[in-house]
């Protein structure tokens, strides 16, 4: 009888978990919603496939901003966020690539992108570009974006993602979208495979703080009220010294 009760306890998938397991697909799935939601800082990984093209993140992020690196098919760059304040660190190339407009850059375009180039750049908060790159900064935003499921909801597979357990939760069998969370712990999103094989995101470092502090001042440069190479743009300022607030001393973001 000893040894039967034992097996039976060795047996029980649920043994030691936080016992989302037992729980239905919709109900696991709203409880990584919530536990996703009351975290004050979240590590995003992965890739993210759109019309666009593919963009390859590591951002760490919290509600006063974030920081990390992102990676397109043509370039990479690094986003810091401080509360309203936005900077973007990325090569000449990206800066002369936006400043010519995809056509082949102008004399004007090389040479504002040789001083952008290296140097945390100030995005004006009027400009397009502003809301398209603070995006990517955004926690609740990023995750409420692409974390959503298409479909029906249903349990999936016991599985351990590193060192972490988790259960799956699809969407439409799996079409939708496939979602893992945790059995350790808090019910934290760990993994979520976006529909249509939109890419693959993977989410750690749950409500683990992390330091935000302006670039020195000597590594930003204000480029003034465009980053698409308007004759505003090209012509204005660069005010090494200037738009970094306190920063003085302070380290950027990078890629956390």
């Amino acid at each position: 009888m000893t040894g039967l009760v034992s097996c039976a306890a060795e047996e029980d998938p649920d043994q030691g978990t936080n016992g989302v397991g037992k729980l239905t697909a919709v109900e696991i799935e709203t409880r990584a919603r919530a536990a996703a939601d009351a975290a004050k800082a979240v590590r995003l990984s992965g890739t993210l496939v759109s019309k666009g093209g593919t963009y390859k993140l590591n951002m760490r992020l919290k509600d006063g901003g974030g920081s990390g690196s992102v990676t397109t098919d043509d370039h990479a760059f690094e986003l810091l966020r401080i509360g309203d304040d936005l900077y973007l660190k990325a090569d000449a190339a990206f800066w002369s690539d936006r400043g010519a407009g995809g056509s082949e850059p102008s004399e004007a375009d090389a040479a504002a992108a040789g001083k952008l180039g290296g140097k945390y750049v100030r995005v004006p908060r009027g400009d397009a570009a502003y809301q398209q790159f603070r995006g990517f900064t955004e926690k609740d935003g990023m995750l409420d974006g692409f974390l959503g499921m298409e479909g029906e909801l249903g349990k999936g597979d016991r599985t351990k993602i590193g060192n972490v357990r988790t259960v799956k939760v699809t969407a439409d069998e799996g079409k939708g979208g496939v979602l893992d969370v945790s059995l350790d712990g808090q019910p934290y999103p760990v993994r979520f495979a976006r529909a249509g094989g939109a890419g693959v995101l993977t989410l750690a470092e749950w409500d683990v703080d992390f330091p935000l502090a302006p670039p020195a001042r000597a590594a930003v440069v204000d480029y003034g009220k465009a980053l698409r190479g308007s004759s505003e743009g090209k012509g204005g300022s660069e005010r090494s010294g200037e738009g970094s607030g306190d920063g003085e001393g302070g380290q950027g973001g990078g890629s956390g």
